[in-house]
């Protein structure tokens, strides 16, 4: 280990901001390159202090966000240390159930229900859609179609593959270590992972947290994963109304169900709001493509950074995508699936409430439903072969009240049936001893 007069020498070294975020920035450098061993005892917040010439307050700071970073770790008395370089489970890799008859864990769309991509694939000619590695990102007669669907009038548009990965290359643009987000709580669990990989600071929504200076709020204005709550147009306004008092924030809004969304498109709609239209739920994963509309400042650092990997989302698979949202067949399949999807949703819910089990599942394919334990509900319900995601990977504070989310979408038919084994699940049972 190091002594503490060269620990502190080498953090002076290494320190050229010296904020509290430039601190942590150098001290999380050193961690990742290996210059500060798991194990290590940081110095005290005095001494690093003394040694940088700044507040005690300012390397408290700093050191609280390597706290939230997982970067460090405090050991009451002992001190603090670095912490070990093993990475926390994902959120997203907890969702997935096991290996059961029924898998209703996944969130994904029933594939029947998606339209048919044969015609559209024979459509689109000999596929020679890119004739430069420099060529647009996006189709222009597709750049045309989307912008016809925004719910604004976005500066500029871009395709990427999917909306995670809209996520995670907004999120590198605008998001730096330590910075405050806002985000709903519950919210999708990637997103959290996506944030925490980044080091920012997670706070849950509500009308105090912009007093904490976020740089960005992250929102799904349709069909919330998990809850399936869709955002009116009233409640739009009083965000808008809100965010006014804060023009500095960016407002990032995934719309991923799409078009399989009963809920009429909202959006905040400002010069700094990014909006994300996926088209997996609707059209098909394996289009693998959403767009992202906005300022043009935000949208050039996503396709300029893109130009060092991928470089474009497949002209091909947007291609496809053109004729999907143009042709009549296919327009008209999807809003067939959109009505099946609420046919679902309204038939289990009903059954459901007829168990007197609690659930929301306003719009899209999950059921976010309310159970006394989560781990017994995960239980019970594989017990009848059926998997389904828990409820706590989705919370941004922890909640006194658990939840397991459900794929509605995917159950087609035996509701009251389904409805019995979730009540089973969702209900307080008692532990009986024998005397």
């Amino acid at each position: 280990m190091f002594r503490r007069r060269n620990l502190l020498a080498l953090i002076a070294r290494s320190v050229e901001d010296r904020s509290s975020r430039g601190i942590a920035a150098a001290v999380s450098r050193l961690v990742t390159a290996g210059d500060l061993p798991s194990g290590t005892r940081l110095p005290t917040v005095r001494d690093v202090a003394r040694e940088l010439r700044v507040s005690p307050t300012t390397v408290s700071e700093a050191w609280q966000s390597l706290l939230r970073a997982g970067a460090i770790q405090t050991r009451g008395r002992s001190g603090t240390f670095v912490a070990a370089l093993d990475r926390p489970r994902l959120r997203y890799t907890q969702l997935g159930g096991p290996s059961l008859a029924r898998d209703l864990s996944s969130g994904v769309p029933d594939h029947d229900l998606l339209p048919d991509l044969t015609d559209a694939l024979q459509r689109i000619g000999d596929g020679r859609l890119t004739s430069s590695y420099l060529d647009a990102p996006v189709l222009p007669a597709l750049e045309d179609v989307l912008r016809e669907r925004w719910p604004f009038p976005p500066e500029a548009v871009t395709v990427v593959d999917g909306a995670l990965d809209a996520l995670d290359r907004i999120i590198g643009a605008v998001v730096r270590f330590g910075d405050r987000v806002v985000v709903e709580n519950p919210t999708f669990p990637p997103l959290l992972d996506l944030l925490d990989a980044v080091g920012a600071t997670v706070i849950e929504l509500s009308p105090g947290a912009f007093d904490a200076d976020p740089v960005a709020v992250f929102l799904q204005p349709r069909a919330q994963n998990p809850t399936g709550a869709s955002m009116s147009a009233e409640r739009a306004a009083e965000l808008a109304a809100l965010l006014a008092k804060h023009p500095d924030v960016i407002v990032v809004e995934d719309d991923h169900a799409g078009d399989i969304a009963t809920a009429a498109p909202v959006s905040i709609g400002s010069d700094r709001t990014v909006h994300i239209a996926g088209f997996s739920k609707s059209h098909g994963p394996d289009l693998r493509l959403a767009a992202i509309g906005g300022p043009a400042r935000l949208i050039e650092a996503v396709t300029s950074r893109r130009l060092l990997g991928p470089g474009w989302s497949s002209r091909l698979l947007q291609g496809v995508l053109l004729d999907l949202l143009t042709s009549p067949t296919s327009i008209a399949q999807v809003a067939a699936a959109r009505s099946e999807y609420a046919r679902r949703r309204s038939a289990l819910l009903a059954c459901l409430a007829e168990h007197g089990v609690e659930a929301t599942a306003e719009d899209g394919i999950n059921l976010w439903l309310t159970v006394h334990n989560q781990q017994h509900a995960l239980v019970t319900l594989a017990a009848h072969g059926i998997s389904v995601a828990p409820g706590g990977p989705f919370m941004v504070t922890p909640s006194a009240i658990d939840h397991v989310r459900v794929t509605a979408g995917l159950v087609a038919d035996g509701f009251d049936e389904l409805a019995s084994i979730l009540a089973s699940a969702a209900h307080r049972t008692e532990n009986r001893r024998f005397r």
